[in-house]
């Protein structure tokens, strides 16, 4: 939904009866042209059609905002008095700089 007026509210809203009616077709093109839209029955809201792009999209950031909120809460916790440095972490662990450099890592 572009607009958050009321009248780009009430553009968006689609009645199921259009689908009883063989409009499913249509719609979906309206969904991929205007954008969102929201299917009423019984004058509720029963469901919300948005393209998959914008769907990933929503759930990307969604994504983002609880990595965030983890983030934001693990430094609320940090102490740089108990951190350690990478060498110190790999001698614990007993590993040594050549073992890493054998193995390929992709970061996204």
């Amino acid at each position: 939904m572009n607009e958050m007026s009321v009248m780009g509210v009430m553009r968006s809203i689609v009645p199921i009866t259009r689908f009883n009616k063989g409009e499913a077709n249509r719609i979906f093109d309206e969904v991929e042209t205007s954008g969102t839209k929201i299917v009423m029955k019984n004058n509720r809201p029963a469901c919300v059609l948005m393209s998959p792009g914008k769907y990933e999209s929503l759930m990307e950031m969604l994504s983002d905002y609880v990595l965030q909120e983890e983030a934001e809460s693990r430094m609320a916790g940090y102490d740089p008095r108990e951190s350690k440095s990478q060498e110190e972490v790999m001698k614990d662990l007993g590993i040594t700089p050549d073992e890493l450099s054998e193995i390929d890592v992709e970061l996204e």
